[in-house]
């Protein structure tokens, strides 16, 4: 029970992270707010790595990089730079983009599909056939996203928004096979594959955001929300989420992910002036409904 009440609160970290970018995004650029939070997270993450027990290698002079990376090789490295463009890079900037754009709740949604690419994804990659009750989950996930969107009249910004938010969520998609590939094993650990892949991907947010939109002079609010983002809701939240994996089950886990995507619609509402009539409502029960069955089936 501990375990799971924690997990919940870590979705809620998360959760409120929508909603604290969306009033960032009034006075940061996406690109740059994103490399803001991430290089900030990576900075508190980087001293961690001195502290992972590595043990000597014979003929290997002493070095003054943390013990972890003085293992990697060649083709480690490969992996995880490929891994910080396109999680961190790729993935998160597209989200800011997105919710610079569109709705908080329209933007979940999308993103919530990232398990039924996923699966999608594992045919092919991984060779993972999908069961009777994944397919079902997925037709009834894409029937809620079309009751949602109907009669699908959006506005130039919006569709601009959902479309960064379509790819960021098909880059989440690749991101999380990508880390399947990286994490086989257990030769990498968790932490290591973290700090690097976050440390390339937030060098490459901030080269495009200062490139296109120069550099911000920003008040205190935003650095407020750019620092509590990167400290809790990055390096403090996932250290936590991490450490209930010790004790919830990959099921148990997933059910509580799948709780985010209604924490951050009831967010928006209350917090960002969002609405939600009962068309919409439906759809979004059925898309967090199916997408849960995808998950849960494959965990099984």
């Amino acid at each position: 029970m501990r375990a799971a009440l924690q997990a919940l609160f870590v979705t809620f970290l998360w959760s409120t992270s929508w909603v604290l970018i969306k009033f960032g995004l009034e006075e940061i650029p996406p690109l740059t707010f994103a490399g803001l939070r991430y290089m900030l997270a990576f900075l508190v993450l980087l001293p961690f790595l001195w502290r992972q027990p590595v043990g000597p290698v014979e003929g290997q002079r002493p070095s003054p990089l943390p013990p972890a990376l003085t293992t990697l090789t060649k083709t480690d490295w490969l992996r995880l730079i490929l891994l910080g463009v396109v999680f961190y890079a790729i993935t998160q900037g597209a989200q800011f983009v997105a919710l610079d754009y569109a709705p908080a709740v329209s933007v979940t949604l999308i993103w919530s599909f990232t398990a039924v690419a996923v699966a999608v994804l594992g045919i092919v990659t991984l060779g993972e056939r999908p069961n009777g009750a994944q397919w079902a989950g997925m037709l009834l996930a894409l029937a809620g996203a079309v009751l949602y969107f109907y009669p699908f009249g959006l506005a130039e910004a919006q569709f601009i928004g959902l479309l960064a938010a379509l790819v960021g969520m098909l880059s989440n998609s690749v991101a999380a096979v990508l880390g399947r590939h990286v994490n086989r094993g257990g030769a990498l650990r968790p932490l290591t594959v973290t700090v690097i892949s976050m440390g390339v991907g937030a060098l490459i947010l901030l080269a495009a955001g200062f490139a296109s939109h120069g550099i911000p002079v920003l008040r205190w609010q935003s650095w407020a929300i750019i620092i509590w983002l990167a400290v809790v809701n990055t390096a403090v939240a996932f250290t936590l989420w991490n450490h209930t994996l010790r004790t919830l089950s990959a099921m148990e886990s997933t059910v509580i992910n799948n709780t985010m995507t209604v924490q951050i619609a009831l967010l928006a509402v209350l917090f960002l002036g969002e609405t939600l009539d009962g068309r919409e409502l439906l759809g979004l029960t059925a898309v967090v409904a199916g997408t849960l069955i995808v998950q849960v089936r494959r965990n099984k």
